[in-house]
Parts: C-alpha cells; sequence; structure tokens
C-alpha cells in the first residue's frame, strides 16, 4: 500500500484515485452528489461552519476525454449513459460521466475480495445502478439496501414523504467479506414465542428435530432497515448530508475485518472515517473541500475524548495531503495522471463530437473510428488537435487524402448529407 493509514487528502478524488495502488482497499463507502440540482452549504456557527458543495451538473464539469474513456472501455456503459440523457436531461448525462471515470479507479483499487457500497436516493438510484452492472458485473451485485427513517411533511405537501436511501452493495470478485453476527437484529416478540416449538419444517434456524431454534446473538438481518433513525442530537455537525456513525458501523461490521482499509472518497463530514477507526480499522478519506480537515479533526478529537476509540488518537497521526500519490505498483508512477488513449487525442475527440462521425454522423463504438487529418498532411495540414476528427472507416476511405470541404460536397452528392448542410 502506498498511503498511510488515517490519511485526508483535500482534493479532487479521481487525481487522488488514479494514485492509489491496484488491490489495496477492502471496503469502500460512498455518500457522492445525486444530482439533485442544489447547492448544500452547512450553516454559520455550525461544527461544519464552510463546507459547501454543488450538486448541480454541467458540461464544465467533465472533460471531454472521459467520453473516449468510457467508450473505448466500456462501450455497453456509454450507451445506458447516453439513453440517460435522453430520458432524464444532459445533466443526468454529465453527472454519470464524472461517476463512471471514478468508479473504474474504485472497482480497480478494491481487493479481490473487497466490496464497494454505494449511498444514493431515488434521484439517480436507477441509473447508477445500471452503471454499477456494467463495471462490476451483475454477477457481483449482493444487496440494494434500503434505509427507511421518518421526516416531517412539508406543508401542503402532494405526495408520500420520501423516506428512505438505497445503498447498492456490489463486491468485486465471487469472494467476499461478510461478518453477519456483528449485524444481527433483535428477534420479533412472535418469533420468540414458537422458540422450542415443533414444526414441519428444517432449514435455517430449525433443529433436527424441526424444533425452532434461536440464534442467541439475533435474527439474520434483510436488506431493509427501519431501526436506524435519521440523524439527531448531538451527532449533527450541520454538514448537509451527513449520515448517522450506526449505519457506518453496520456497513464496516459487515464487510470488513480488524485491520481492514477503508476508503470513502466523498468523505465531507468524515462519519466513515470516524467509524472505520471506532471499529479498529484503517481509513483513507479524500474530499475537496478544505473544511474536511477541521470536521474531520474535530470529530475524532471528540471520540477520543468519549472513550468511543479503541486507540485514542493523536491529531499528529491523521495526516492530511493536498498532491496525490505516487503508485509503486506500476513501472512510471508519473503515467498513473494519463488517461488511457489509443493514440494522438482520439478520446477527447470521441467526447467533443459525442460518438458521431465526422462525415456520415452516425453515432458508432469508439474501436470503429479513426482519426483523421481536417486539412491532410498532403496539403499543409499539421498534427494539432484543432486539424484532428473522427471517421468511421467507411468515410476514411472514402475522404483519402481530399480535403474536408471537398469530402463534405461528395457526401451530398450521396445523399448522406443534406444538400444544405455545412
Amino acid at each position: 500500500m502506498n498511503i498511510k493509514n488515517r490519511t485526508l487528502f483535500i482534493a479532487d478524488n479521481l487525481d487522488i484515485l488514479r494514485g492509489i495502488n491496484s488491490d489495496c482497499i477492502d471496503l469502500i463507502y460512498l455518500d457522492p452528489p445525486f444530482n439533485s440540482k442544489r447547492n448544500y452549504k452547512a450553516p454559520i456557527g455550525s461544527p461544519a461552519e464552510g463546507a459547501e458543495f454543488k450538486d448541480i451538473w454541467t458540461d464544465a464539469d467533465i472533460k471531454y476525454e472521459w467520453h473516449g474513456q468510457i467508450a473505448e472501455q466500456h462501450q455497453e456503459l456509454y450507451q445506458v449513459i447516453q439513453a440517460a440523457a435522453a430520458t432524464y436531461d444532459t445533466s443526468m448525462k454529465v453527472y454519470l460521466t464524472a461517476m463512471a471515470v471514478r468508479l473504474f479507479e474504485m472497482k480497480r483499487i478494491l481487493k479481490p475480495t473487497g466490496s464497494i457500497y454505494l449511498h444514493c436516493d431515488p434521484t439517480a438510484s436507477h441509473y447508477l445502478k445500471l452503471v454499477m452492472d456494467s463495471l462490476f458485473g451483475k454477477k457481483n451485485f449482493r444487496n440494494e439496501i434500503v434505509w427507511c427513517y421518518t421526516r416531517m411533511s412539508a406543508k401542503g405537501q402532494k405526495k408520500l414523504s420520501q423516506a428512505h436511501d438505497l445503498i447498492f452493495w456490489y463486491s468485486k470478485g465471487s469472494e467476499w467479506t461478510f461478518n453477519v453476527d456483528p449485524i444481527r437484529l433483535p428477534y420479533a416478540a412472535g418469533s420468540k414465542d414458537r422458540e422450542g416449538y415443533t414444526l414441519n419444517r428444517l432449514g435455517s434456524g430449525y433443529s433436527k428435530e424441526g424444533k425452532t431454534v434461536l440464534n442467541p446473538l439475533g435474527k439474520f438481518p434483510e436488506d431493509w432497515m427501519t431501526h436506524i433513525p435519521y440523524l439527531r442530537g448531538k451527532e449533527r455537525t450541520g454538514y448537509p448530508t451527513q449520515k448517522p456513525l450506526k449505519l457506518l458501523h453496520r456497513i464496516i461490521k459487515a464487510s470488513s475485518n480488524d485491520g481492514d482499509l477503508v476508503l470513502d472518497p466523498f468523505c465531507g463530514c468524515a462519519t466513515a472515517c470516524v467509524a472505520a477507526e471506532q471499529l479498529g480499522r484503517q481509513w483513507i478519506g479524500i474530499d475537496i473541500s478544505p473544511s474536511a480537515e477541521i470536521i474531520t479533526k474535530l470529530r475524532l478529537d471528540e471520540a477520543s475524548q468519549q472513550g468511543k476509540l479503541i486507540n485514542p488518537v493523536p491529531m499528529t497521526e491523521v495526516f492530511v495531503q493536498t498532491e496525490p500519490p505516487k503508485r509503486t505498483d506500476v513501472p512510471d508512477a508519473d503515467a498513473q495522471m494519463q488517461l488511457p488513449k489509443a493514440h494522438t487525442h482520439k478520446h477527447e475527440l470521441y467526447g467533443k463530437q459525442e460518438g458521431k462521425c465526422a462525415g456520415c454522423h452516425y453515432f458508432l463504438p469508439f474501436r470503429n473510428m479513426t482519426i483523421d487529418h481536417i486539412v491532410p498532411r498532403s496539403k499543409g495540414g499539421t498534427d494539432a488537435k484543432e486539424n484532428l476528427q473522427l471517421l468511421c472507416n467507411a468515410c476514411n476511405a472514402t475522404k483519402s487524402t481530399r480535403s474536408q470541404s471537398e469530402f463534405i460536397e461528395i457526401l451530398k452528392e450521396q445523399g448522406i448529407r443534406p444538400s444544405d448542410d455545412i
């Protein structure tokens, strides 16, 4: 591992994720923005004062190269993202593109036995589920966890109160950590009443004689949770999207062991980091807001003073960094910051052209596109990015050494482009 325990990065998480060695994280929990079209800001006077983030997505939030990376590595995912734009709007396409390039890296850095929990709400959950199925494989989907809570309704509200979040749990491979005993729940009164009775049934929870046997640690939990209330009381920091420590305790207990490494790439007010510390796990947090350092240290200090940490953490042992780490598992550590490219600017061009050929305007897979010079090199054209475009194989063969303007005229004559097209 190329990063120390208790490291907090204040930076864009994509840069940091690209600098982490492969196959080294046991558990990832992320509670990212949900494309809610809102700006969030902690109230003045709260412990999280100064923390803010926007959840409004535009083309300025992504790079053209990301389109090409997704299209090259996961063409089916690129089509999912395109469909989301048509179904929802362009902002969902932008949001999913930004999430996908980060999830690429999260999958890479997970151990083969690692798990990832993606926390979301109904705004984008169904789109994110398709993204996760594509990247991690539907066979590695473990659970859709529904966290139910209660909250006050708004005045004049004309729909049911939205009072649940979704958490998608995926493993990286066919083997994964799952500890059920630490997360068992109390039996219902009806179950307790049946203990010891002989029933005509065998299986889990029954003896060979068919008698009901209850586990002394509690019942096997379901994929819905109603026993963890929405955040309340002294635990509140004022951070807009803070989640309860009990929720993170449950996830970390279930999918990691003592000493395992937990990563939260959108750590915000550090709930996952604090929970990991309380449970004797190692942790890494990433957040783009400088206020994350203040609130993380504050919460760890409070937990230490309250005796809620296995080993009290001196603040000198929380390492804050702003620069990406250097990978030690690849020959060229500097290459980590570069997107994989077929050649020249192909990824960026694919994004700019939205996957469409610059000749026939048909949408095509990344692999079917070829770099072409708008002004051929034989006529003085250069390799400058402004003189490059992508053509499908058929258009590239037809264009040959012609200039783009000459080529467009041929397409008009063939009826492939409208006669009044420029």
